[in-house]
């Protein structure tokens, strides 16, 4: 009976230093190393098998009858391994960086909002996109497709409580049930910069210039990307001289959004289809189809506000620098009157996480983001583990990122360090401890020296 419960305690405080298996009855759950195709969850019952240096003696086999369940995350969507996270970090830190150069504030929303919030705003694209239900309340609710309803809920909610202009930023998660293409899922993280209460085209310029520090802060060039503007102005100028209805205003907007992803055959014919004239139509597709401001100014005169606002806006521009970069955006004064609200000038922008990783990908601009630890605390002896723990805590309150690592041999350790970057390994070896020691070997030189354990730094 001893001998018993000596062995069950030995168990639990391995599992203790281990906390890899249940302390109990409990399922455990395993995935099993099989082809991706093939891979599997299990939930099985506890395994017989021995345990040794703190591995199991053989696979966790499912038993008969046990659910299976797949691995693999929901059609569209990610899993962020670390490799994958140490990414996401960066490129959002990148993104945190802009925006604090550019004095924006940062905010956040909840992912899931109000259906009514959306389908308010939203076209009827989005509305047959949205992952929308009803909660156990009788809610009806979504997974929020895009950030800028969100925004505005807030800016109303705030009130008179804040002063204009507002410079806000945020970086957050939408989802869309669309068909999948390169760079496009049904989840994606978004990074937004919007600016409330400036109405005069500075507002964009300093979009505009935020987008371009951050492709300079990547590396990408003007032979990567390029800037295409637009301006519902200069789209109703063009309505204005062939005296198109206003009420086709908006219309025409949804057609002319598809330029570039449908023939110009096929724009023409939804042009037509809504009422526009055939000489409308080719005046409004020339005009678009222009590529610099001077050629504007001829067929549009340069008395016409939409032109004048262009020239000021790329007037600033070129302060900034390079004006080659391309982003999704638009002024949108119009926004809170939507949800009830007085309006309040508005413009930004949104920037999704997937393309621009594509991107970097492709002109092989992504940073080396291998996994780096500063120090591996290793006891070479079993009772040496309170004090190895004690070395550890102490580094870690210094700011540096410690790997703790017990019950391995040393050639493994060593190996363990070359795959995880580690800058030093500590030894906390016995005759070293007694004198107050540890051992540290700098593994870029592999120098090794004592130091004093209280002093190490």
């Amino acid at each position: 009976m001893a001998a018993s419960a000596s062995a069950s305690l030995r168990h639990h405080l391995l599992l203790l230093r281990r906390p890899r298996f249940p302390l109990g009855p409990s399922p455990t759950f395993r995935t099993s190393y099989l082809p991706r195709r093939h891979q599997r969850l299990f939930a099985s019952a506890p395994s017989s098998s021995t345990v040794e240096n703190g591995e199991p003696s053989s696979p966790v086999e499912p038993s008969e009858g046990a659910s299976v369940v797949d691995v693999n995350p929901p059609r569209g969507t990610r899993d962020f391994a670390p490799e994958d996270m140490r990414l996401r970090t960066w490129l959002f830190d990148q993104f945190r960086e802009v925006s604090r150069v550019m004095a924006f504030e940062e905010v956040d929303f909840p992912v899931l909002e109000s259906e009514a919030l959306f389908i308010r705003k939203a076209g009827e694209e989005i509305t047959q996109q949205l992952y929308n239900f009803q909660d156990k309340g009788g809610r009806r609710v979504v997974l929020r497709p895009e950030i800028t309803p969100s925004l505005a809920r807030l800016v109303i909610k705030q009130g008179k409580s804040v002063s204009l202009p507002l410079k806000w930023f945020t970086i957050g998660q939408c989802w869309r049930y669309e068909r999948m293409t390169r760079g496009r899922r049904r989840e994606h993280y978004q990074w937004n910069m919007d600016i409330f209460g400036m109405p005069k085209v500075r507002a964009e310029s300093e979009l505009l210039q935020a987008i371009i520090l951050l492709f300079e802060r990547l590396g990408i060039t003007s032979s990567d990307v390029g800037i295409r503007v637009s301006s519902r102005k200069v789209l109703q100028a063009v309505l204005n001289m062939y005296s198109v209805p206003e009420h086709l205003f908006t219309e025409v907007c949804v057609i002319v959004d598809k330029l570039g992803k449908l023939t110009r055959e096929e724009i023409e014919k939804e042009l037509i289809t809504i009422g526009l004239s055939s000489e409308a139509v080719q005046g409004i597709i020339e005009v678009l189809s222009l590529k610099s401001l001077p050629k504007l100014e001829e067929v549009l005169g340069s008395d016409v506000e939409a032109v004048a606002d262009l020239k000021k806006m790329f007037s600033f521009a070129e302060q900034d620098g390079k004006l080659r970069a391309i982003c999704g955006g638009g002024r949108y004064d119009r926004l809170l009157s939507t949800f009830g609200s007085e309006d309040i000038p508005a413009c930004g922008f949104g920037f999704g996480d997937a393309v621009i990783v594509e991107l970097l990908k492709e002109k092989g601009l992504l940073p080396d983001l291998s996994r780096q630890i500063d120090d591996i605390v290793f006891p070479l002896d079993e009772e040496l583990e309170g004090p190895a723990s004690s070395v550890a805590s102490s580094l870690r309150r210094q700011g540096r990122s410690v790997d703790l690592v017990e019950d391995k041999r040393l050639k493994w350790v060593f190996k363990h360090a070359e795959r995880i970057n580690a800058g030093r390994l500590i030894l906390v070896g016995k005759s070293e401890w007694e004198r107050g020691m540890v051992r540290v070997k700098i593994l870029s030189t592999r120098e090794e020296f004592e130091v004093k354990a209280g002093e190490l730094q």
